[in-house]
């Protein structure tokens, strides 16, 4: 049985987060901000529709004042009027992301790009420290709010 039609509030927007393994989000927000294949790319209430493929990026999405962030590894964006959905390989919230494991996997996936070798294994380092700096910069802006809160 299909879900029925969720209501959205006047000037808000549905913003649904969802990976492999579940629903990561559904709320309504102010403004979307998500990291396009072709660039980043933000998205008000009544926006037009389109889809797009998603990169290795930060997602940011606002609620009032609060402004709140999320790391996305590739995926899909459907954007309609009331609705962006992230369809997304991989996604963390600001909060999930320990900061430790991710400091570590940037120190050796920048000891792996030093050490070389074969193309495809740098290719590799090269993505893992992408996505590994990613989330360091994911979880370090959650902490610089809450320095200044």
């Amino acid at each position: 049985m299909a879900n029925p039609p969720v209501a959205v509030t006047a000037g808000k927007i549905l913003l649904e987060v969802v990976t492999p393994d579940h629903r990561l989000l559904s709320q309504e927000v102010d403004y979307v901000s998500a990291p396009g294949s072709e660039g980043d790319f933000g998205v008000l209430p009544g926006h037009c529709h389109f889809l797009t493929t998603l990169r290795i990026g930060e997602l940011q999405y606002r609620i009032g004042e609060k402004t709140e962030f999320m790391s996305v590894l590739w995926g899909f964006a459907e954007v309609t009027p009331k609705k962006v959905t992230i369809l997304a390989e991989i996604a963390e919230k600001a909060e999930d992301i320990n900061v430790e494991r991710a400091e570590e996997a940037v120190k050796q996936a920048e000891e792996q790009l030093e050490r070389g070798g074969l193309a495809s294994e740098v290719k590799e380092a090269q993505i893992s420290l992408e996505k590994a700096r990613l989330r360091q910069k994911i979880a370090g802006r959650l902490h610089q709010r809450g320095a200044h809160s």
